[in-house]
């Protein structure tokens, strides 16, 4: 079950009586219930009938007097409790003793005409409470896990596809690079681009860098192709950007895109079938020239050196082995020296 197949079955008024929702990736907890809570019930049965509450504000007993009301002038009333995780879960959600008991009971048999919803969020809920299963029983689970680095190209593919728009490969790589992979944010940055063109654009690599404040020519993809192609005036000169832009392009940013870069040229190395390379890399096709030009100008022992210098250049970036007041960029120049030679 998807955050896309609830709110599917929420629009078609097909409720839980209990929603466990948990998960370190709150975008698609947030999501479910921003639904539940704005068009479950209408704007007059809100006044009576929703309940929202807060982990660290609240305690169970209070949750599940809330849900055993019955619902004013509707079919349904609504509890959710926001930020679940702080709540002090305690000695009634481990199964013993009469605070378990109570718990149980509610959650066992809850009450139709509730709809009970808990977010759980930034981790997940102990799969080995009683509550857990009781909830799997009579309600529904969802857990919401973390998309991986490797997928969130694809992902802002599938969200720009779903809001009826177009974005080129390359586009989305771009954003998932320097957004990185907090999904809400993606979201709203998806949404501004949005604002501003038809349906009928596609948008490419120069509508990302004019709407999110990324150069055209300054960039870590740049940056890569440079070092690529040891083109040293290029990479000098993105280098010197930087160090004039630190905000922008914070070294740990640029040596985690570098490092993520080099380890697929590695793992691109050593496979037997290149074929199947685009998808044993977790990369858009369009991307693969990238790979096996890099891998030809960078020999298996070659990667395996730059992957080292890039961990020891991130210590010195931390103040570990470094000698005096070095600049980041300063430590920049140096490490894309000694990757290009």
């Amino acid at each position: 079950m998807t955050a896309i197949n609830i709110i599917k079955d929420l629009k078609a008024r097909k409720f839980k009586p209990v929603y466990l929702l948990h998960g370190e990736e709150p975008y698609y907890i947030d999501q479910v219930i921003d639904y539940l809570e704005d068009h479950v019930l209408t704007d007059m049965e809100k006044g009576f009938n929703l309940t929202v509450l807060y982990g660290k504000d609240t305690d169970m007993s209070t949750i599940l007097n809330a849900a055993k009301r019955y619902p004013m002038m509707s079919d349904y009333q609504v509890v959710i409790v926001k930020e679940a995780q702080d709540l002090k879960w305690g000695k009634e959600s481990e199964g013993s003793g009469k605070e378990a008991d109570y718990l149980l009971n509610y959650f066992e048999k809850p009450l139709s005409s509730t709809i009970l919803v808990l977010g759980y969020k930034y981790a997940n809920f102990d799969k080995r409470k009683k509550i857990f299963k009781a909830i799997s029983k009579s309600g529904l689970v969802f857990q919401s896990d973390v998309v991986r680095d490797y997928k969130l190209a694809q992902w802002i593919e599938d969200l720009v596809a779903d809001r009826g728009y177009k974005i080129a490969p390359q586009a989305a790589a771009m954003m998932a690079e320097y957004l990185g992979a907090d999904l809400s944010k993606i979201a709203n940055e998806v949404d501004k681009l949005l604002l501003n063109i038809t349906k009928a654009t596609t948008i490419d690599t120069d509508l990302v860098q004019r709407n999110i404040g990324i150069s055209k020519e300054y960039n870590v993809f740049e940056l890569q192709k440079a070092i690529v192609t040891r083109n040293s005036f290029k990479c000098n000169q993105i280098i010197n950007y930087f160090a004039d832009n630190p905000k922008s392009n914070p070294m740990v940013m640029v040596l985690a895109n570098l490092n993520a870069y080099f380890a697929k040229v590695l793992k691109y190395h050593y496979l037997i079938n290149k074929n199947d390379a685009a998808k044993e890399l977790g990369v858009n096709p369009f991307f693969l020239k990238d790979y096996e030009m890099a891998a030809r100008n960078y020999n298996i022992n070659k990667t395996f050196d730059i992957i080292s210098l890039l961990r020891e250049y991130d210590l010195k970036s931390k103040g570990v082995d470094s000698t005096g007041n070095t600049t980041d960029g300063e430590l920049l120049k140096e490490l894309i020296f000694k990757m290009t030679h």
